[in-house]
């Protein structure tokens, strides 16, 4: 694997709970993750797979943990892993 094959996107967050796409590129991902980390799967994948990501303007308003946020920091780490596994580890083997 060579440093020249792998392109970086530049989003404003990619770990959004929004992500608009054909079933039929869903389904060439194979995702593998079930929790947090399934935002930098689908972003690195598409990314590889020379996707154009198009980012969108949403309204939001975050949570607060006593609102129910449940996101933790050992998910930041968890999404470091992923997106590291997946931009210079990850085979499309379709």
């Amino acid at each position: 694997c060579q440093l020249s094959e792998h392109r970086w996107t530049r989003q404003a967050d990619a770990h959004t709970c929004y992500k608009f796409m054909d079933i039929n590129t869903i389904k060439t991902l194979k995702l593998s993750h079930r929790d947090f980390s399934i935002c930098p799967e689908i972003t690195t994948k598409l990314s590889r797979l020379n996707y154009k990501i198009t980012e969108v303007p949403i309204g939001y308003n975050g949570r607060s943990y006593s609102d129910g946020k449940k996101i933790k920091f050992k998910d930041a780490i968890l999404a470091l892993y992923t997106l590291v596994k997946f931009k210079f580890f990850w085979q499309n083997k379709n």
